[in-house]
């Protein structure tokens, strides 16, 4: 309640001051939201809103992953962070609406972007000179979800859309409901979306268990029994998810420009399918040859889910100057309060005599809940400078955000970290002679991250007593002794952007493209200090971590003559103190150099070997690394009697490359994109096959991955009914191969594999 007051004080401040200023046209978005896009020369993908109304409801990451250099990095269902070039771990910012995304995607793999794709105008993917002026650290790119909850002009007409869906492969649905109107001069919009899907079914033999890839695959008779035990699996247990989200949103408008308010609620809950044991190896002994591995690495009969909250206030407004400096002034701000558990608990029918004996609070089984919280504030303004001459446009950003991020519970990995940001970016586009169209972005960071690593250390006595009946005393004496490192970082950084386009003819433009961007080093690298079960491994991180820089060139050739089409972009990225997860492996160890290799080598893997069980002791490094490769798609269009007919082929690779020469771990392979779309009257099908190669340039501990076909098949048809409403049906098939397909990017990849064939159907109704 406190929060809204603030805001509604904030608002009318300003609306007093909005009625003595002048008209101008404000947009929201990093382009026109109306779709006039010519002032970004940017690399830059647009997915409108209609065509998402129409596919199926998957993950951000799923959403966009058939764009040329965009991916996936997925954990089941519900989660999907995208990737942009080969950059994930954070270097993608999401925003909404120009506005952080300040959920705890960041903390964790299983953890998902907090977004919903339900009744939103467009999705913008942007890169260079643009992106820096609304994020930092945007060294990947920046993915902007645009909706129209706080709207900036005014409502014409009453609107009300009802949609429903259904999907075969996890057998659930999905229904929404959306109203806007006008009252008295007040725009009015309220969406609701509630979304309730079951576990996938995967294709048989689909899931690698762990030991059999990275376990000497044991011996020849144990392989055998966990293959028939996989060809038998069809359906992936805990990758069920649900979600409710609602957003309601007033403004007003006029010739001085316009201010709104909007409140946003989501609640998610979705299972965990694959979750790290600890203690794997002595659950398994105590629990016979009946559970064992089974249990120790897929916790058989247990139910584990994340439950997240998120609240988010949300105000925006636009001044009308119109002088002979400013245009206008668009402010902001939003205040979110965030909240990610995950929680176990025996599934009916599963809680065993012997499971109620043991004792599960030493074994993770039935505590509490383990809570991410997040809340931020963030707020800002940008300042639309008059232009004359050859200058477009030029604009300048301020921008706060405060964030303090903290887990508790049985499995927090780290103590508590706030982060302060200030920001300035500014952004010009000019034209020169020569028909040259030229864009340019600086940002200055300055950033601070204040937190703590606790270190505990355990007495010797505890492991050589940690597998005896007294197990559950000796643990508690193990953690007796806890040493506490502060640290308070400050990071100052200067990031540029460039951007030179040409009109060749009328038809073929060219597009250079360099940045030098920094990004200061996540909470998560710098505090984590505990096992993170989500990923398998006892993560350690470091406070002495460096800010990564990012120094990015491109260039792009575009065709176009109406009948063919095509883009052809090379780029090279390099990047300085990279920051990634390096598992701890004895020759990894020995390249560091004797003193290091003492120091965490052999006696690192026997304690952490003994005390984690089946985690994998992981560590946050940095080291120099260059990104390059290319992306191109032709294709032509067909007039035909009934409509228009277009086909495209597409190719997106990338490589990673340490200065060490070897492989920088988990890069997206290459792939191969065919398309065949046909529109015509009310009637429009859409045909994709993403073939998706091997990847077997991998890095230091790595598995190869296995290349897969996805076909997905789309078809939309509006209905216009007698009654001037209009009926929009689609039907969709997605994996229609039923391929085993992974993500290589994922660090569940043998373990959680993607949906197979699934069928489905949405019917969107306005009036």
């Amino acid at each position: 309640m406190k929060k809204i007051l603030t805001v509604l004080i904030f608002m009318a401040t300003l609306n007093l001051v909005a009625q003595e200023v002048e008209e101008v046209v404000v947009v929201s978005s990093l382009t026109d939201a109306n779709g006039q896009l010519s002032e970004i020369g940017d690399p830059i993908h647009v997915v409108s809103g209609e065509d998402l109304d129409a596919s199926a409801t998957q993950s951000l990451g799923e959403s966009i992953d058939e764009l040329l250099g965009v991916s996936s990095v997925d954990y089941g269902a519900a989660v999907g962070q995208p990737v942009i070039r080969g950059l994930l771990d954070g270097r993608v910012k999401i925003l909404r609406n120009g506005l952080s995304v300040a959920d705890v995607a960041g903390m964790g793999a299983d953890h998902l972007n907090e977004v919903d794709l339900f009744n939103v105008q467009q999705i913008e993917i942007i890169r260079g000179p643009s992106s820096l002026l609304y994020s930092k650290g945007s060294i990947g790119g920046v993915i902007n979800i645009i909706d129209n909850t706080i709207a900036q002009r005014d409502f014409d007409s009453q609107k009300v859309s009802l949609g429903l869906e259904a999907q075969t492969v996890n057998e659930g649905d999905s229904k929404n409901f959306s109203y806007e109107n006008n009252f008295n001069g007040i725009n009015f919009s309220v969406s609701y979306k509630d979304s309730q899907f079951g576990n996938y079914e995967i294709p048989n033999g689909a899931i690698i268990h762990s030991e059999d890839e990275h376990d000497d695959h044991g011996d020849e008779d144990h392989g055998d029994e966990h293959d028939e035990h996989e060809e038998d699996m069809s359906v992936l247990a805990n990758s069920d998810f649900g979600s409710t989200t609602s957003r309601i949103g007033v403004s007003r408008t006029g010739d001085w420009g316009y201010f709104g308010i909007s409140l946003e609620d989501q609640e998610t809950v979705y299972g965990i399918p694959f979750h790290g044991d600890e203690h794997g190896d002595e659950h398994g002994d105590e629990h016979g040859d009946e559970h064992g591995d089974e249990h120790g690495d897929e916790h058989e009969g247990e139910r584990i889910y994340a439950f997240t909250d998120s609240q988010a206030v949300n105000l925006r407004g636009g001044f009308i100057v119109n002088n002979s400096m400013l245009n206008g002034i668009d402010y902001f701000y939003r205040d979110t309060d965030y909240s990610f558990s995950e929680q176990h608990a025996e599934e009916e029918g599963h809680e065993e005599e012997g499971h109620e004996d043991e004792g599960h609070d030493d074994h993770g089984h039935e505590e509490g809940p383990t809570v991410f919280n997040n809340q931020a504030q963030e707020f800002g303004a940008i300042f639309d400078f008059a232009v004359s001459g050859n200058v477009n446009s030029s604009k300048v950003m301020v921008n706060y955000l405060a964030m303090d991020e903290s887990i508790v519970g049985h499995e927090a990995f780290m103590d508590p970290v706030e982060s302060e940001s200030f920001n300035i970016g500014y952004y010009v586009s000019r034209n020169l002679p020569g028909d040259f169209d030229l864009d340019l972005g600086f940002r200055y960071d300055q950033i601070n991250r204040k937190g703590s690593v606790t270190e505990e250390h355990h007495e010797e006595e505890g492991h050589d007593d940690h597998g005896d009946e007294d197990h559950g005393d000796e643990h508690d004496e193990d953690h007796e002794e806890m040493e506490v490192e502060y640290f308070d970082k400050d990071f100052d950084e200067l990031s540029f952007s460039a951007s030179l386009n040409k009109q060749l003819n009328d038809s073929m433009v060219v597009n250079f493209s360099f940045s030098s961007v920094a990004n200061a080093p996540s909470s998560t690298a710098m505090a984590m200090n505990g096992p993170h079960l989500a990923r398998g491994r006892f993560e350690t991180g470091d406070v002495n971590l460096s800010a990564e820089r990012a120094s990015n060139f491109e260039g792009t050739l575009f065709y176009n003559d109406g009948d063919y089409f095509g883009q052809f972009t090379l780029f090279q990225n390099s990047i300085a103190d990279y920051i990634y997860l390096q598992d701890e492996l004895e020759h990894h160890d020995e390249d560091h150099g004797d003193e290091d290799h003492d120091e965490h080598g052999d006696e690192d893997h026997d304690e952490h070997g003994d005390e984690h069980g089946n985690l994998i002791h992981a560590d946050f490094l940095q080291q120099d690394a260059d990104f390059n490769g290319y992306e191109f798609e032709f294709g032509r269009r067909f007039k035909l009697a009934s409509g228009e007919l277009e086909v495209s082929y597409g190719r997106d690779v990338v490589n990673g490359e340490f200065s060490n020469g070897e492989n920088v771990p988990r890069i997206v392979p290459a792939r191969n994109l065919y398309n065949l779309s046909y529109v015509g009257g009310d009637l429009s099908l859409n045909l994709t096959l993403k073939d998706v190669e091997a990847q077997k340039d991998i890095g230091d501990g790595e598995t190869a991955t296995d290349g897969y076909k996805m076909l997905n098949l789309l078809a939309m048809r509006n209905f216009n009914l007698s009654s001037g409403n209009n009926l929009k049906v689609s039907v969709f098939a997605n994996n229609i191969l039923d391929e085993v397909g992974r993500n290589h990017a994922s660090y569940v990849k043998d373990e959680v594999p993607l949906p197979g064939l699934n069928f489905g159907v949405k019917f969107r109704l306005d009036f």
